[in-house]
């Protein structure tokens, strides 16, 4: 085998695993900014009185805080960039943004209308949120453009 297929073969190969690894990095990182999103929410109202009859100034709160969170761990803890970082953070926020006012919408609605508890609900939106992120994440907050020459 000449050096060049030798070069090439091992480059497809390190592109293989190297999507493996980050693959396996975003599953331990959306486990850990779950856990963090789901824990943030109940320890607001379970903390504070005034947001367990404010439950969505609670929210608030907690996808704010959420939101930095998730950001910096995707960041570095998986996708390792380099780039700007305001663009990033824009792209990233566009995401949540999006299922966050879904939440403003579905929260109340489980909440008042279906006679849900405000923990329950948020943990079953928050199932619905994980779904969508590693696409968005992968393919446009954190894309990394390959040189395929």
């Amino acid at each position: 085998m000449s050096q060049g297929r030798v070069r090439a073969l091992v480059g497809g190969l390190s592109v293989v695993l190297d999507r493996h690894i980050r693959t396996v990095r975003f599953a331990i990182a959306a486990g850990v900014n779950t856990a963090f999103g789901l824990t943030i929410y109940p320890l607001l109202l379970w903390t504070f009185s005034d947001l367990r009859h404010h439950y969505m100034v609670g929210l608030a709160i907690a996808q704010v805080t959420s939101l930095i969170f998730a950001f910096f761990v995707y960041k570095i803890g998986v996708f390792r960039t380099r780039a700007n970082l305001l663009n990033e953070f824009s792209k990233f926020s566009s995401f949540y943004l999006i299922n966050y006012a879904a939440n403003w919408v579905a929260l109340p609605l489980l909440v008042e209308i279906g006679g849900i508890s405000p923990i329950i609900s948020q943990f079953g939106f928050a199932l619905i949120l994980m779904a969508g992120s590693w696409f968005w994440h992968s393919k446009i907050t954190f894309s990394i453009k390959r040189d395929r020459s």
